[in-house]
């Protein structure tokens, strides 16, 4: 082996190494109770490596035969990364982590994540990618004492394609059910809080008539209540050409526009469609209310118009 030292020039180094070629020949070998090999730079890298291997050769080959690390990284600097693998082809990884029994790639936080994954593509990319070639799962998520998987989104927080089993409770912080439908095209907008009925086509307009059978319900989303689970989520227009979608609460609790002008809402009363448009009323006609119902009141009014709690039930 060939050793110049303080080699001068653009590209100085305090050592090189050249080994004749064969199978396994080393450049420049150190060996020592503590470090075996090291590199420091003032404004570059400590040490560097380079191979030319066509055959799947390492730049850098760390190996710990005792228990250690084969590689360890550290830094300082505030986001400066302690470890930093960057791919410039077309395919490939930055970092690969290879292991037969134990974890491919392991991160671990004190205070902050363990593993970071951010992806800048404009086409589709992952941040995180999981996946199994077997029976296995691809991706877990697990905490001790908070939450396993934590999901945000700018449309949706998460998407599943295909089955979905849910072993323990499944929690939804929402006031109502409800059901997207079809509003008529000639009606003005349908705001969150309106009594609606369905026109001859079965698309949403305001309420106009007292005991109305057609009572569709009460657009959810007033006040401090949204919807738990929304049924049947499709594109405007997908039955009435040109017509836009509005979520109907079906079932649970929602604000409501009302009208008490001519009878006061106490709480339990059974209420109807009233003659205000999109708003709803007492039904005193018990008669008259079979089949008009939308539900029963949680909140009163006494007067005048104004916002009441529904729990919604057709009948």
């Amino acid at each position: 082996m060939a050793i110049n030292e303080a080699v001068t020039g653009n590209d100085s180094v305090a050592i090189t190494g050249t080994a004749t070629p064969g199978e396994r020949t080393i450049g420049v070998g150190g060996h020592g109770d503590a470090v075996g090999v090291q590199g420091k730079g003032a404004r570059w890298h400590g040490v560097e490596g380079l191979s030319n291997s066509t055959i799947g050769g390492a730049g850098v080959y760390g190996a710990n035969s005792a228990g250690g690390a084969g590689v360890v990284g550290e830094t300082s600097g505030r986001f400066n990364p302690a470890v930093y693998g960057k791919h410039s082809g077309t395919e490939g990884q930055g970092v690969l982590g290879d292991a037969a029994n134990g974890a491919g790639v392991a991160g671990k936080s004190k205070s902050w994540v363990g593993v970071h994954g951010e992806s800048e593509s404009t086409t589709g990319g992952s941040g995180v990618w999981g996946e199994h070639k077997g029976a296995g799962t691809g991706t877990i998520g697990f905490s001790a004492q908070g939450v396993g998987v934590h999901a945000r989104g700018g449309r949706l927080a998460g998407f599943f394609e295909g089955s979905v089993e849910v072993t323990g409770d499944l929690v939804l912080t929402g006031g109502d059910v409800a059901e997207q439908f079809d509003v008529a095209e000639d009606t003005d907008e349908i705001g969150p809080g309106m009594v609606v009925t369905f026109d001859s086509a079965g698309a949403l307009t305001p309420c106009t008539r007292v005991y109305d059978t057609c009572v569709a319900g009460v657009v959810s989303g007033a006040g401090d209540r949204v919807p738990a689970l929304v049924l049947d989520r499709r594109a405007p227009g997908s039955g009435l050409e040109g017509a836009f979608r509005r979520a109907v609460a079906v079932t649970g609790k929602v604000w409501c526009r009302a009208d008490a002008s001519s009878k006061p809402i106490h709480v339990g009363n059974l209420l109807t469609t009233s003659s205000t448009p999109g708003h709803t009323m007492v039904a005193t006609d018990r008669e008259a209310a079979f089949g008009a119902v939308l539900g029963k009141a949680l909140t009163p009014l006494a007067s005048g118009t104004g916002m009441v709690l529904v729990l919604v039930g057709l009948g």
